[in-house]
């Protein structure tokens, strides 16, 4: 045999090893196929294939990261908002996901685009704003019941961005200004109706009891004398002037 023949022979050798040998590591897994029929799910570890007769594809089985594209979505309420959001997937299955469908990872990514427009389409704009958890956990249940089929497990599902227009964002916050006027108008109200009601029980108080108003009278005395004015009020105990007033109220029902 001469040495161009052993170099070609080495060569013939050096590929078919290298087409019959592959070594899957700890997160692959490789679908083999038999004559173009499904055999077997193997690895990790060394495979050996016969070569031309038996074919292998490999899937990672690790969580895979899709950014799904912005949305253009048109709530409930008619306010148009422009939505993206992250998908977290693992494939569990394989088989599945090479048998089943062509593209695992363009399937889910048009699938949670639809999904994404679809659920958030039926809710408000004040709900995509304050429940993005229930919104999260809602998307993140149909993907994965819709891709269970494609041997796809959809671990979580995160609304990264609600984007506004300017008219839209001048719109909130001029509502938001009026609720905050609207609570601080009630909170005045309730203030001046609690300041009411302790003013009239107060009154009721003093009028019951002639001494207490009296000592009333002494204390505004006394806090008027601390500033600096020019005018002294002294108070008239009602005990001189009260003789004078029933005489006036008897001459007033006798006329």
């Amino acid at each position: 045999m001469t040495i161009p023949t052993l170099g070609i022979v080495a060569i013939l050798v050096v590929l078919l090893i290298y087409n019959s040998v592959k070594v899957l590591k700890e997160y692959e897994r490789g679908v083999v196929f038999f004559l173009g029929r499904f055999q077997r799910v193997k690895g990790p570890g060394l495979i050996i294939l016969i070569p031309v007769i038996q074919t292998m594809v490999k899937v990672d089985l690790r969580v895979i990261v899709l950014d799904v594209p912005t949305q253009d979505v048109i709530s409930r309420d008619n306010v148009s908002v422009k939505v993206n959001a992250v998908i977290y997937f693992r494939i569990v299955d394989p088989e599945k996901a090479v048998i089943r469908v062509a593209n695992v990872f363009e399937a889910t990514s048009q699938l949670s685009q639809t999904t994404l427009r679809s659920v958030l389409g039926q809710h408000e704009l004040d709900d995509m704003l304050a429940e993005r958890d229930k919104l999260n956990a809602d998307i993140q249940e149909i993907l994965d019941q819709r891709t269970d089929n494609w041997g796809i497990k959809v671990a979580n599902v995160e609304i990264k961005h609600v984007d506004l227009d300017e008219s839209m964002i001048r719109a909130i916050a001029q509502q938001a200004e009026a609720e905050r006027s609207r609570r601080a108008k009630v909170i005045n109200a309730e203030g001046e109706k609690q300041a009411a009601t302790m003013l009239a029980e107060a009154a009721r108080m003093l009028g019951s009891e002639e001494q207490a108003l009296q000592l009333r009278y002494l204390q505004t005395l006394k806090e008027i004398a601390n500033e600096r004015t020019n005018t002294i009020v002294f108070p008239l105990p009602l005990d001189l002037i009260k003789p004078l007033m029933d005489m006036s109220r008897k001459t007033s029902q006798r006329e």
